[in-house]
């Protein structure tokens, strides 16, 4: 089992060590489940009631946070950040492909492979692909006809990655993801449907991340674009056309429709559906179960996913709803009689 000293990982945070440096760490753990040889950090003060009771050989927080704890402690700006910097540092995550190319691998000879590529069992590449230096492509995965994969990007088991996709650098994809697949459209013809070749493709920056299952469709005649720093829970709907800006987060289960901008820096929660051939500007908030019919030119918190309630309450908040309409119809019967009176009596 890897160990490192909390003097290791105080240079490898910048953090200022106040207690024994040489005390060995296996893993890191919650306060409140921590043991004597491992490390926790506290990032939200409601929790500051666990640092009485916990077994922690060290805890990682901020100045203001310390004088709360007596034991060793990591002081550092941001401890949520430490705490990723740190899972990073000391994480046991196995690589996604062995080393080298798997034998029953199958790669068409115009293919592009650097030899520092690692390619796992049953992978099949097809011709004019480019895989850069590094790149891990795990089990069972397809790169289509001139797809490009960057430098150091990791594709887990089974993801799919059609034809002239782009893939930048330092990217991750778990397992399920499918990169280009026909974005929806078609024509109606008397009633019949008439598929439009979807004849763009799928371009993505540096250091984005793409959940399981999530699936991002190719443009129809311009490129659906995914820039750099953006991550993508699981199970995500991308549409064609679709452009995601720098750094922009988007969680599970959340649907985006075609040809709509999302800006820089935003944040998609859980089950939000975004309507097609809209603007988002930078800096937006969609919380959970958004629905968001027109764009947005300006940055804020936008809700509209109702709160859970009891279903005996539910169903009467519905039953008001259903009659909002006659409620609105009366008032303005009552607020024309009003000026009636109020003329009379003039």
């Amino acid at each position: 089992m890897q160990s490192f000293s909390l003097a290791q990982i105080a240079e490898h945070l910048g953090a200022q060590l106040i207690g024994d440096g040489a005390v060995n760490i296996t893993r890191i753990a919650s306060l409140d489940k921590a043991q004597s040889n491992e490390v926790s950090f506290l990032s939200q003060k409601k929790y500051r009631k666990q640092l009485e009771m916990t077994q922690a050989a060290a805890v990682i927080l901020t100045q203001e946070d310390s004088e709360y704890f007596t034991g060793t402690k990591l002081i550092v700006a941001n401890p949520y950040v430490a705490y990723a910097k740190l899972a990073q540092f000391m994480d046991t995550t196995p690589v996604a492909a062995h080393t080298g190319i798997h034998p029953s691998a199958v790669i068409e000879p115009s293919a592009n492979i650097s030899p520092l590529a690692n390619i796992g069992a049953n992978v099949v590449i097809e011709a004019g692909a480019v895989v850069g230096d590094y790149v891990q492509i795990g089990a069972g995965s397809f790169i289509g006809r001139c797809a490009t994969i960057g430098t150091n990007t990791k594709i887990w088991a089974n993801v799919t990655i059609y034809h002239d996709v782009v893939i930048g650098q330092n990217c991750v994809f778990h397992s399920g993801a499918v990169i280009g697949s026909d974005g929806f459209g078609f024509a109606n013809e008397r009633g019949q449907w008439v598929k439009i070749p979807q004849v763009g493709s799928v371009v993505i920056g540096d250091q984005v991340e793409i959940g399981a299952n999530t699936a991002i469709d190719r443009g129809a005649i311009e490129n659906t674009e995914i820039h750099s720093n953006v991550i993508i829970d699981n199970m995500v709907h991308l549409a064609h056309n679709v452009i995601i800006g720098e750094g922009t987060a988007i969680a599970a289960c959340s649907v985006i429709a075609g040809s709509t901008t999302i800006g820089k820096y935003c944040q998609i929660a859980g089950l939000c559906g975004i309507n097609g051939h809209i603007d988002v500007c930078d800096g937006v908030i969609f919380t959970g179960m958004t629905m968001v019919t027109k764009s947005v030119t300006e940055p804020g918190v936008y809700s509209s996913g109702l709160p859970h309630s009891s279903n005996k309450e539910w169903r009467k908040q519905i039953a008001q709803f259903r009659h909002l309409g006659d409620m609105n119809q009366k008032i303005k019967q009552l607020e024309a009689f009003k000026a009636t009176m109020q003329a009379d009596d003039k």
